[in-house]
C-alpha cells in the first residue's frame, strides 16, 4: 500500500500535461479513498507542494546585469549568452507547477470529507484552515506560472496560462488553451480572497476566548480548541497575511508596463497598503531588515516558526549549514566565488549623501571609488580590500592581486573584480584542521516586507504621484523611500530624494534603483527588467582597482520577444489548443 501512495505522489508531481502517465496502473487511484480515512495522509497530499515553491536564492541574476557567474555551466549564463529557448528554459515552471496545482485540487476535492478530528469544532477548523491554504497556495503557484510564461501569443493576444480548478483524471482533456492574462490575474485573485477570507492572518496562540479572531468566534468554546486548528504550531504554512503579499506582487505585476492592460496602479497600490497597515506603515519599518541576513543573533534566536521583523514569510531555519557560503565566499577564505555582481550594480549604490555618483553634487572621487558611498555597497558587495570571514580576511580583486582573489586569476575567481557578500554569515568557517566548514544556523526570506514597500512605492507614484496616497494609507511613494534611505544612509537628510519628489519619473527611475539595491541577489531583477520592459542586453562590466579599467565582462544576448517567456516546447508539439508566445521556437 505504501508503494502504491508513494506512485500516486510521484505521478501527480511530475504532471506537465500528458495523459499517458495515467495509463499504468490506475487502480492506483483507489488509494485517494485513504485521505477520507487517514488525515495525515490527506493533510500531505497538501502540504508536500511547499517544497515546490520557487527558491528566491536562485541565482537568476547571473541572467541579468546585476552579475555574472565563475561557473561556466550555469544554465542562468547559457541563457543569457543566446541559448534561451522553448526546450532550454531554466525558468520554466510547468512541470513544478502544474504538479502542485494537481495535488491541490486533488485536496480540495475531498477535504470537506476527512475526517481531520474527532471533536466536531476542531474538525470544522482544521477543514476551513486547509482550505484556505490550499486555494492560497493554488494562487501563488498560478502566479509563478503566469510570471514565467505570459505573454503576447502568436497570434497578438496576451495570453497567460491554461487555469486548472479541478484534478485532472486519466479520462480529463489534456488540450486546454491558455486563458487570457486578465482571466489568470482575475483567477490568481480570486483564489487569495478566498484564503484571506478562510484564514487568520496569522497563526497564533489564543490565551482566551476573547482572543480568537473575530470570525472565529462563534465556532469555538474554548481557546485551546482554536489554537490545536490554527495556533502557532503552523506557523510558516500560508496565512493570510502572506495571500495579501501575494496580491500585491500579482497586481503589481499585472500593471506593469509589460502587462498594463490587466490590471491599475491603483489596485496595486491599494492592496500593498493593506499589507503595510497590519505593522502601521512606514512607522513599521525594520531598523536592521536591510541586513536581515547578517543579523547573527537574531537568526539564532528563532524559535518555534516565529520571524524577524522584516520577515513575512520564510523558510524553516538550516541549522549548521555553510552551502551559501562554501558556494559564495572567495577563494582565499575556501569559497567558489559563483557570484560576481557586476561594476553595473555596484555604479548604481549611491554616495553616502543619497546622490547618485554621476551627480554634480555627489562628490564622488574617481581615485577613490568606494569612500563614502551608501553603506548598503559593503554590506551586499565585497570589492577590493574589504574583510571577510570569521578572521576578517582582506580581499584583493585587482589583476594584480597576489591572492586567489584576483581577476580571472583561477576558476573560482571573480571575473568583474567583485564578490557577493549579502546571503552569507561571515561566522561560518573553514576549518583547515578538520578539513571542513563550520557552519552556522540560517533560513531563506520567501517574503520581506522591504519588497512590499517598494510595491507601494511603485504603485502608489505611477497611481498618485511622488506625493500622492492610497485611499488606505496615509504616506507616499516618497515617504516610503524616505523610510527605506534613511534606514541605509542612517539619516533623514536627503536632497537627492527631495529633487526626484516634484518630478514623477525622476521618482519612478530612483524607485526602480532602490529596488535594485534593496532585493540585489534575491531574485527579482530577472523578473523587474522584464516586467518594466527595460534592456535586457546592457552588457555585464567589471572594473579593474589595479589599472583603473572598468572593462567588458560578458554580453547579453536577448531579443525583444524575450520579454516574455516560451510555453514549453514540448507542451507545444502535445497540444494543438496550446498557442507559443510570439517569436518562441
Amino acid at each position: 500500500m505504501k508503494k502504491n501512495i508513494l506512485f500516486l505522489l510521484v505521478s501527480l508531481l511530475v504532471l506537465s500535461g500528458c495523459e499517458d502517465m495515467f495509463d499504468p496502473a490506475i487502480e492506483n487511484f483507489k488509494d485517494l479513498d485513504l485521505m477520507y480515512s487517514d488525515p495525515v495522509y490527506a493533510q500531505g497530499i497538501l502540504t508536500t507542494t511547499y517544497r515546490y515553491l520557487p527558491n528566491t536564492y536562485n541565482n537568476t541574476e547571473y541572467a541579468t546585469d546585476d552579475a555574472v557567474t565563475n561557473d561556466k555551466d550555469n544554465s542562468y549564463l547559457k541563457m543569457a549568452t543566446g541559448s534561451w529557448t522553448a526546450s532550454e528554459n531554466p525558468v520554466n515552471m510547468w512541470v513544478d507547477g502544474y504538479g502542485a496545482i494537481q495535488y491541490i485540487n486533488t485536496f480540495l476535492a475531498r477535504c470537506d470529507d476527512v475526517p481531520w478530528a474527532k471533536d466536531p469544532e476542531a474538525n470544522q477548523l482544521f477543514t476551513i484552515r486547509m482550505k484556505g491554504e490550499a486555494y492560497g497556495l493554488r494562487g501563488v503557484f498560478l502566479y509563478y506560472l503566469l510570471r514565467n510564461h505570459g505573454g503576447y501569443a502568436e497570434n497578438g493576444e496576451l495570453l497567460g496560462v491554461p487555469i486548472l480548478k479541478q484534478f485532472q483524471d486519466a479520462n480529463a482533456d489534456f488540450n486546454i488553451p491558455r486563458a487570457t492574462y486578465q482571466q489568470c490575474v482575475d483567477q490568481i485573485i480570486s483564489d487569495l480572497d478566498s484564503a484571506i477570507y478562510l484564514l487568520p492572518l496569522e497563526y497564533e496562540d489564543a490565551g482566551s476566548l476573547s482572543e480568537v479572531p473575530d470570525k472565529f468566534q462563534g465556532m469555538v468554546s474554548l481557546s485551546s480548541t482554536y489554537n490545536r486548528a490554527m495556533g502557532s504550531l503552523f506557523k510558516q504554512l500560508l496565512d493570510g497575511r502572506i495571500a495579501m503579499a501575494y496580491r500585491s506582487k500579482v497586481a503589481l505585476m499585472a500593471a506593469s508596463p509589460a502587462y498594463q492592460t490587466s490590471a491599475s496602479w491603483e489596485e496595486a497600490a491599494t492592496y500593498s497598503a493593506e499589507v503595510l497597515e497590519q505593522i502601521v506603515g512606514v512607522l513599521g519599518i525594520d531598523a536592521t531588515g536591510n541586513t536581515y541576513f547578517a543579523n547573527t543573533d537574531e537568526i539564532d534566536a528563532l524559535v518555534e516558526g516565529n520571524n524577524p521583523d522584516e520577515i513575512l514569510w520564510r523558510t524553516g531555519i538550516s541549522t549548521l549549514t555553510s552551502s551559501q557560503e562554501s558556494n559564495h565566499f572567495p577563494p582565499s577564505i575556501f569559497g567558489e566565488g559563483q557570484m560576481n555582481p557586476t561594476h553595473n550594480l555596484v555604479e548604481s549604490f549611491p554616495m553616502s549623501n543619497g546622490y547618485p555618483i554621476d551627480h554634480p553634487s555627489s562628490g564622488f572621487d574617481a581615485e577613490n571609488p568606494y569612500l563614502n558611498r551608501d553603506p548598503r555597497l559593503s554590506n551586499n558587495i565585497v570589492y577590493d580590500g574589504s574583510t571577510v570571514g570569521v578572521y576578517d580576511t582582506p580581499i584583493y580583486t585587482g589583476s594584480a592581486s597576489e591572492t586567489d582573489d584576483g581577476i580571472n586569476k583561477r576558476e573560482t575567481s571573480t571575473r568583474t573584480g567583485y564578490y557577493m557578500k549579502k546571503r552569507l554569515r561571515m561566522d561560518v568557517n573553514y576549518d583547515n584542521a578538520s578539513g571542513s566548514w563550520q557552519g552556522q544556523d540560517n533560513y531563506t526570506p520567501r517574503i520581506r516586507y522591504t519588497e512590499i514597500f517598494l510595491n507601494y512605492a511603485e504603485a502608489a507614484n505611477e497611481a498618485y504621484g511622488p506625493t500622492g496616497s492610497a485611499p488606505n494609507a496615509s504616506y507616499s511613494a516618497v515617504d516610503v523611500i524616505r523610510a527605506i534611505r534613511e534606514r541605509a544612509l542612517g539619516t533623514s537628510e536627503d536632497p537627492y530624494l527631495d529633487e526626484c519628489a516634484g518630478d514623477q519619473e525622476k521618482m519612478r527611475q530612483l524607485i526602480r534603483n532602490e529596488r535594485r539595491l534593496e532585493l540585489c541577489f534575491e531574485g527579482f531583477r530577472f523578473w523587474d527588467l522584464r516586467r518594466w520592459e527595460a534592456d535586457l542586453t546592457e552588457t555585464a562590466k567589471g572594473f579593474d582597482v589595479s589599472t583603473g579599467e572598468t572593462f567588458d565582462v560578458e554580453l547579453r544576448s536577448y531579443s525583444n520577444y524575450m520579454t516574455y517567456g516560451p510555453i514549453p516546447f514540448s507542451e507545444i508539439l502535445k497540444y494543438s489548443n496550446l498557442l507559443q508566445n510570439k517569436g518562441w521556437k
